[in-house]
């Protein structure tokens, strides 16, 4: 008992932590999710690849306006009513667009027509914001990769980057021809008045990387007209006075050293590794108040210091923030562990946005599905970290409409099969509390302790929970929670072991033992052709040892499919002790809409079973369980879903099963079908965060005081969303 008062007051320190803000502070909160397919026209298939990549408004903040680099258009959406956005179809660009912004009456599109590396070619469109045609098409000899208007309107930078052929020479530079940065000069409703002659300054010569070969990746433009122009590849940056065309001044971005991040090549969250002397080689860039800028530190052939920068206008660093994104994202559940070795977080996009009269810096990392909202302190101190909020994956495009009291970000990977979409996402500034996150680690040994993809749950007589991760990890863990939290804190981690070593197990589910220890399940794959795993009941001990690995009988184990075991919980006591396994769809030997829950009674050995009748799929995909508790009344809970989320997730419940006068069977012998009850129908819980609807409910444990709570599984952050949650869905319904 003494440890779990320590382990809690380290979670009760964590939590102090991220509270850490002003009273007075007011919070952002996702009030809509817009699927970026619902903008293809009637009759196109909707499984179609689209993006939202760079995003802008319309100068009345009404309209969103983002490319769509897969379609070759640039879409526009109606948020007139932030919480309902509409669909406004899209505009075809004749060729790749790659960055919009907007100024009086029209938008201006970078777009790419580049027939190779070594001839490339673009222009700006010119798009009319009433009729949606396109004007005019600007040349601008090369390959436009971002753009952005002065803050008076009167001229538009384009960077034009050229960029190399990662497939030639290891991607290293120089490759010619070099890159640069192309001005537009614009008349007062938006239009080029040099269509036809763009200015050209060139930013050969500046970096001590590549000097022949500058590679602009974004620009930023601030009050004074002066644009500030990343050289991603060439770990440099460049200042240009856009009235005149000259290059005012330009520095080295640097480098930093990282201590206690994540640099293991297989899938693991242990920040215990260390990088030296990493090139910042920063993505996007954002014009700070007092001249100061920040950048976004993706990274590129050579480097990626997985964080954000803060710059004076001489290059001075007045802030790095070092490991601490890296820590954000373990902390949150949403590090992308199999970019350990590679950039981590990656962020990518940086916006600034003054609301409730602060300046907040927003950074965007691309891997971790995340935006870090941060408060700039001004120059003698650092920003002060204020939110996180989840995002689609992929977030590219981020945009401040202050104006509104509202924030955007356009996620980009977009694919069906694995139903993952590309989306935009609204945030409305005001929110007196975050509803995100609702579950975090604690710090141990100077870091957060790393998780993710939690698919089962489990709670103890002294009211904590403990959760599991499935396969995606190397390795299989134990996660201690204490749930009395808001939000709960995750205060250790146990490492399953088999003779001694961490083993992989893809863990599914877990329960507390009577009399110490756990029961976990691991399901197997016999269908996979090479090294085709069995479902196994794990019996565990305190400290995560495996004692004994208990397969099914053989009659039973030959009928299983891909999809095996998904949950376990205990019941009864002594000789009539049951280890209950829910099996998440129908087997071989199984009738449609029918799954089997196992019954194993630890006394004897004997494995004997109960049919479950699934709901049939009323649209695409299947339903399953994925979860099975012991309530404290003698009935069982199950977690019964659908393989769909977004707009197509239709079953996501809650529901109960009464073992009265139930008496399960050896397989052989006719098994009982049970009746089942909903209990909570979880849908709508889920839909309430405005987001992408999340697929995967995966745990569900009944606390002492009678509450269910459920955890939703995010995937190991690996193509799929990485906001991890935790449900309180309170008590069970009153039965007659």
């Amino acid at each position: 008992m003494k440890a779990w008062k320590r382990q809690w007051m380290m979670g009760a320190a964590c939590a102090l932590v991220l509270a850490a803000t002003p009273a007075s502070a007011a919070y952002f909160e996702r009030v809509a999710t817009f699927p970026v397919f619902e903008n293809l026209p009637d009759g196109v298939d909707p499984a179609t690849e689209t993006a939202a990549e760079i995003i802008a408004a319309t100068p009345d903040g009404m309209t969103l306006v983002y490319s769509d680099s897969p379609n070759g258009q640039v879409g526009f959406i109606d948020i007139t009513d932030p919480t309902a956005p509409r669909p406004l179809g899209a505009v075809t660009m004749d060729g790749e667009p790659t960055s919009v912004t907007t100024v009086g009456k029209v938008a201006l599109v970078g777009v790419n027509t580049s027939e190779s590396y070594t001839a490339p070619s673009g222009h700006v469109a010119v798009v009319d914001l009433a009729t949606r045609e396109v004007l005019v098409r600007c040349d601008v000899g090369g390959q436009p990769d971002s753009v952005a208007a002065s803050r008076d309107g009167k001229f538009l930078a384009v960077a034009i980057e050229n960029e190399r052929d990662e497939e030639v020479n290891d991607g290293a530079i120089p490759q010619l021809p070099a890159g640069y940065l192309a001005i537009l000069d614009l008349d007062a409703d938006g239009r080029p008045s040099n269509c036809d002659s763009a200015r050209k300054v060139e930013l050969t010569g500046l970096a001590a990387v590549a000097p022949d070969d500058p590679e602009p990746e974004f620009v930023d433009v601030n009050e004074a007209g002066l644009a500030a122009v990343t050289l991603q590849e060439n770990n440099h940056i460049g200042l240009v006075d856009l009235a005149s065309g000259e290059v005012t001044g330009h520095f080295p971005a640097g480098s930093v050293d990282l201590d206690r991040i994540p640099t293991a090549k297989e899938a693991l969250i242990e920040p215990s590794g260390s990088l030296k002397a990493v090139p910042r080689e920063p993505d996007a860039i954002g014009w700070l108040s007092g001249g100061r800028l920040v950048t976004a530190n993706e990274g590129d052939w050579q480097g990626g210091s997985r964080g954000f920068t803060v710059f004076d206008g001489a290059g001075k660093v007045l802030y790095d923030s070092g490991n601490l994104l890296e820590h954000v994202a373990i902390r949150h559940g949403m590090y992308p562990a199999k970019r350990a070795k590679a950039k981590g977080n990656e962020p990518e996009g940086i916006e600034i946005g003054t609301f409730g009269g602060e300046e907040l810096i927003f950074v965007g990392s691309e891997r971790a599905n995340m935006v870090t909202v941060f408060a700039d302190k001004g120059e003698g101190a650092a920003p002060e970290l204020r939110q996180v909020l989840p995002t689609g994956v992929g977030p590219e495009g981020l945009l401040a409409v202050p104006e509104r009291n509202l924030f955007v970000v356009a996620a980009e990977t977009d694919s069906a099969e694995d139903a993952v979409r590309s989306n935009v996402m609204i945030y409305q500034y005001g929110a007196e509390a975050p509803s995100f996150p609702s579950i975090v680690s604690a710090d141990q040994d100077g870091a957060p302790i790393g998780f993710g993809a939690l698919s089962g749950l489990a709670a103890a007589g002294d009211g904590r929970l403990f959760a599991v991760s499935d396969s995606f990890y190397a390795s299989a863990k134990i996660f201690e929670i204490d749930p009395s939290q808001q939000p709960a804190v995750i205060t250790g981690a146990i490492t399953v072991t088999k003779d001694g070593q961490p083993v992989h197990y893809d863990l599914e589910g877990i329960a507390v033992k009577p009399d110490g220890g756990f029961w976990l399940v691991s399901e197997g794959n016999m269908e996979r052709e090479e090294n085709p795993t069995e479902n196994l009941l794990l019996d565990v001990t305190v400290d995560g040892a495996v004692q004994q690995e208990i397969a099914l009988p053989e009659e039973v184990a030959r009928q299983a499919i891909r999809f095996g075991f998904e949950g376990v919980t205990v019941t009864g006591e002594g000789q009539d002790q049951r280890v209950v396994v829910a099996i998440q769809r129908p087997w071989k030997d199984d009738a449609a809409n029918e799954a089997k829950l196992g019954f194993y009674a630890p006394a004897s050995g004997e494995w004997i079973f109960a049919r479950y009748p699934l709901d049939a799929p009323a649209g695409k995909g299947w339903i399953g369980l994925s979860e099975v508790t012991a309530l404290a009344d003698g009935r069982l809970a199950l977690i019964e879903r659908d393989n769909q989320g977004g707009p197509t997730a239709a079953v996501k419940k809650v529901t109960v099963v009464d073992l009265h006068g139930v008496t399960p069977a050896p397989i052989g012998q006719p098994l009982p079908l049970l009746a089942k009850s909903t209990a909570f129908d979880v849908l709508p819980e889920l839909q309430r965060t405005n987001g992408w609807t999340i697929e995967k409910i995966e745990g569900l444990a009944q606390l002492p005081d009678g509450r269910l709570v459920l955890v939703s599984d995010n995937d190991g952050v690996a193509d799929a969303l990485s906001e991890a949650r935790l449900f309180d869905l309170g008590p069970l319904p009153a039965t007659e």
